[in-house]
């Protein structure tokens, strides 16, 4: 037994030996793709698709799903009971939290009065309050960024519907605002230029003069126009700074201000009666309150703005009905799953988030991942093909307020992130699968830095080459829920998806509905998840994986 011992021992010191000797190539067992069942996978994602219909369920019946709200926990029960009558098992809705209080929209009406009647396109914004029933009142521009402009306004906005903010010119939108990635593009990002070399560097070489801010402007009843003082860099917000959005949103709510008025309008500019839409009070039960507010179009905005100056009453009519939920301060993630066979106790995930901002009906952002994450587990059941691991979709909550659905579920199963202290999960997870770039098709995947991936991925992708998935990106991509998984060391991915209109129409905004989506990329992008769990939950192996992540804290001494 010891002689035997010792000849293992040494096969065992040779083939290691051998093993170190050879290129990494040399060492990866070739990747296997069942082509039988990519071909039975894309009949059924494509002769038989429902994810249209998903689709429309969660945006049209079901409509806006802000976190916490009536209807995200409505469109959670159809989605549970869908689940279990395609043959999902272990269907539950898991709770996590606290989020903080629910918040919805009822009633909206925003109008201009005088010079003329005219109807504005405008929105609440998330989390405020509602108009004290329909209120009229004369519209004044007052800047406030800073406590002495606050003092500057002082016994002047009462009545007043206040403009917060200067319009912005509005450029044409030469460029059509749907876009599919060139092959220059992919071919970018599958080989990035190298960093360095003559571009200009940080501080440059003298730009243009910036034009000089006026005290105020004309029309303007008061406050300043020069912009929150902001840190230096690599320098933390003072503690006044910090304050200050509070004091402020006190200050308007003992003047007597009707409402704020701001404009709805993307960071690059885009307009076209598009209004992009957040937050604008407060989740916690014991917050201060905030003001009404209202996001407006932003060519409706400017067009207050011009007669504001020009010294023309303007006079507004609102009125804008909120409703609060505080019975439960928990919020959930939908979850699911098909049991594996030999390989049970082995997981692979997909996911998206399942929540939306509230002026559009959260179709590209993001129904579109929930229908194909939904769909894929559809046709897997439905092609009935044998799977050895275990798969699982989750649905996340809290993902626009900051991944935190995903947050709670990836510290709760399998690691815990400012610690990095594992629980038995960790080993058994393979890999998850996200989605939430909008509807467009995938074109590949962003590999995080994982290497290993890249061999099992360039032969997962050659069934969906006539798909138009073709790229792999080494580097990474963030604010998705996937990053919760790779920053504990688990097999994280985004998929390379074309924008199609993400940034210039739906992202947050009143056009984020179903009619944006594109029917046939949700069908194609489905059937590219299902083949890819499937292969995932097949292969002899786990999924490769990257070294174990240290603590935030061990960083520089910086935490989380």
């Amino acid at each position: 037994m010891k002689r035997r011992q010792l000849f293992v021992a040494g096969l065992s010191l040779l083939a290691i030996s051998v093993l170190i000797a050879l290129p990494l190539a040399a060492q990866l067992q070739p990747e296997t793709v069942d082509l039988a069942a990519m071909a039975k996978i894309r009949e059924e994602g494509v002769q038989r698709s429902k994810v249209m219909e998903t689709a429309s369920y969660l945006t049209d019946v079901f409509g806006p799903r802000l976190t916490n709200s009536p209807n995200i926990k409505a469109a959670a029960q159809w989605t549970t009971k869908k689940m279990t009558e395609w043959g999902l098992t272990k269907v539950n809705l898991e709770t996590w939290g606290p989020f903080g209080r629910g918040w919805s929209n009822e009633r909206t009406y925003v109008a201009m009065v005088k010079p003329y009647a005219f109807p504005l396109i405008g929105y609440s914004r998330a989390w405020t309050p509602s108009t004290k029933g329909t209120v009229k009142g004369d519209v004044v521009l007052a800047v406030i960024n800073t406590p002495e402009d606050a003092e500057d306004c002082r016994g002047k906005l009462q009545g007043k519907f206040v403009m917060t903010s200067v319009a912005s010119n509005i450029q044409a939108q030469f460029r059509a605002p749907g876009t599919r990635m060139t092959d220059e593009q992919l071919q970018t990002m599958a080989n990035p230029p190298q960093r360095g070399g003559g571009g200009q560097g940080r501080g440059g070489g003298g730009g243009a003069a910036t034009a000089p801010v006026p005290a105020k402007l004309p029309g303007q009843l008061c406050g300043g126009m020069l912009p929150a003082p902001q840190p230096a860099r690599g320098q933390q917000q003072t503690q006044a700074q910090q304050n200050f959005p509070a004091q402020r949103n006190k200050f308007y709510l003992d003047e007597g201000v009707l409402a704020l008025v701001g404009p709805g309008q993307a960071a690059n500019g885009v307009a076209g009666g598009t209004v992009f839409v957040q937050s604008g009070g407060n989740r916690g039960v014991n917050d201060p309150p905030v003001p009404a507010q209202v996001a407006l179009a932003a060519e409706h905005y400017g067009m207050l703005m011009r007669n504001v100056e020009k010294g023309v009453t303007v006079s507004l009519e609102m009125n804008i009905e909120n409703k609060f939920y505080d019975d439960d301060l928990n919020s959930f993630n939908v979850i699911g799953e098909i049991a594996g066979t030999d390989r049970a106790d082995e997981v692979v995930m997909i996911g998206a988030h399942f929540d939306s901002w509230h002026t559009g009906t959260g179709a590209t952002d993001n129904a579109a991942g929930s229908a194909i994450m939904l769909e894929a587990m559809r046709i897997l059941k439905a092609t009935g093909l044998p799977l050895r691991r275990t798969v699982r979709i989750a649905l996340w909550t809290g993902e626009e307020q900051g991944l935190f659905g995903s947050q709670a579920y990836v510290r709760d199963h399998f690691a815990v992130r400012q610690s990095m202290e594992l629980k038995p999960a960790h080993a058994k997870m393979s890999a998850y699968f996200n989605v939430d770039n909008g509807t467009g098709q995938i074109r590949g995947v962003y590999m995080e830095g994982n290497e290993g991936a890249r061999p099992v991925f360039e032969a997962w992708m050659q069934p969906f080459k006539d798909f138009g998935m073709t790229t792999l990106s080494a580097r990474g991509t963030g604010g998705t829920d996937h990053t919760r998984f790779d920053e504990v060391g688990l097999p994280g991915f985004q998929f390379i998806q074309d924008a199609i209109e993400y940034d210039t129409r739906t992202h947050h905004s009143n056009m984020d509905v179903y009619e944006r989506l594109q029917a046939k990329d949700m069908m194609q992008n489905a059937v590219i998840v299902a083949s890819f769990v499937h292969n995932a939950a097949n292969r002899e192996g786990l999924f490769p994986r990257k070294p174990l992540p240290q603590p935030p804290a061990q960083r520089g001494g910086r935490g989380q």
